[in-house]
């Protein structure tokens, strides 16, 4: 039989619906709920056959066997809360939430309620970093010391700087709400969560554009261009602009390795380079779609760049973000029916927030380090058996 699966909140994520809604094939999109007309019409033009509510209660009410949380961002907690206490197997989308409280208030609703949680950190899935971890467990580079991460964020001034995103009460900040992804990333390549953290950062070019417009009547396909450019050539930007348009953090990780994470919103080139660093060698990718290469060195040189002694080529898969949403969805949908073991974690998130948060704080002051406070054990040893009781 197939699983019941609601939506809530029907706007850029909702494409992740296509990979949950497999009539006859282990689950089926039930239900969709928005507060917004667009993400209702959206939904019911997309799936016919589900029921579209705007009331949260309807579908709480459902008798739904799993849910996709795919609101904005400062809503996660306050839904995901709500669907785990109903006792639906929640999935929510990255970040957890946009301050540390609000995360951990649903890590503890998780563990009292017994549902299971499962977060969209798709990039745990993607080619390019699965095969980096790959490369890295091998032991090709040694024992891993450093991670260096820069994003260059081509397209920011369309994705992140014309609507809600560009506001840090929505938000926290784009060094958290973007930057979850590559910090958990580091956090998964050199095995370890960030201890401390400290940052600078800066709204560089889009606070100084005049041309704004509330787009709440515009989604992001309406006003994207690459035409779009120069950075302070922009149009339509969001009225109110308070988060940063470039970032960069330094991390200490609580098994030693050091860790730099620099964010963009200005570059001309869209696309994520990690530098790992062990005690045997370097890693690096050079592209982070299908066809492009990550190359290992491990001899000694003193002639300056050198050809790689180890070249990879990232695999194509199809499905959205290099093929990982499919296999997103796939691994909550198999957590719901069998539980057992997932690449993403719930305490990994927190710790991408945490670190995402922290950051923010040290940027917005004086830029000194800020320590991240720990979960309690319980929690840890909960989340750790799988989210199964580990006295059961």
């Amino acid at each position: 039989m197939d699983l019941k699966v609601g939506v809530v909140g029907f706007g850029l994520r909702s494409g992740l619906y296509k990979h949950a809604h497999r009539p006859g094939q282990g689950s089926v999109v039930a239900m969709v709920c928005d507060t917004s007309e667009r993400g209702r019409a959206d939904a019911a033009a997309k799936l016919p056959e589900a029921v579209i509510t705007a009331d949260l209660d309807e579908l709480l009410n459902a008798g739904l066997d799993a849910v996709l949380v795919l609101t904005p961002d400062n809503q996660h907690a306050l839904v995901a809360k709500r669907t785990l206490e109903a006792g639906i197997a929640t999935f929510c989308e990255k970040p957890l939430d946009v301050t540390l409280d609000a995360v951990d208030e649903l890590l503890e609703t998780a563990f009292s309620s017994g549902t299971r949680l499962y977060v969209g950190h798709n990039m745990r899935h993607m080619p390019v970093i699965r095969q980096m971890r790959e490369i890295i467990e091998s032991g090709a580079i040694g024992t891993v010391k450093a991670v260096w991460c820069r994003h260059f964020v081509g397209n920011g001034g369309d994705y992140y700087f014309k609507d809600w995103h560009a506001e840090r009460k929505n938000t926290t900040s784009l060094l958290l709400q973007k930057g979850a992804h590559d910090i958990d990333v580091i956090h998964w390549l050199a095995g370890g969560y960030t201890e401390s953290v400290a940052a600078l950062g800066d709204l560089a070019v889009y606070g100084a554009v005049e041309s704004r417009r509330d787009n709440t009547d515009r989604r992001m396909g309406d006003w994207f261009s690459l035409e779009n450019w120069p950075p302070a050539a922009q149009q339509d930007l969001n009225p109110i602009i308070d988060v940063e348009d470039i970032s960069m953090m330094q991390m200490k990780l609580d098994n030693g390795v050091l860790a730099s994470y620099q964010q963009c919103h200005f570059t001309p080139d869209y696309w994520r380079n990690y530098t790992v660093i062990g005690t045997a060698g370097r890693l690096e990718n050079f592209g982070d779609d299908a066809g492009n290469i990550i190359k290992v060195w491990n001899t000694r040189s003193q002639d300056g760049y050198v050809d790689a002694d180890i070249e990879v080529e990232i695999e194509a898969v199809d499905g959205g973000h290099g093929g990982a949403d499919p296999r997103l969805i796939a691994e909550f949908l198999r957590f719901v029916k069998e539980g057992g073991p997932t690449d993403t974690s719930p305490v990994a998130a927190r710790a991408a927030v945490a670190a995402g948060v922290l950051a923010t704080e040290s940027l917005r002051t004086d830029g000194s380090a800020r320590s991240v406070p720990p979960l309690r054990a319980e929690l840890l040893a909960y989340f750790a058996a799988n989210q199964e009781r580990v006295n059961a």
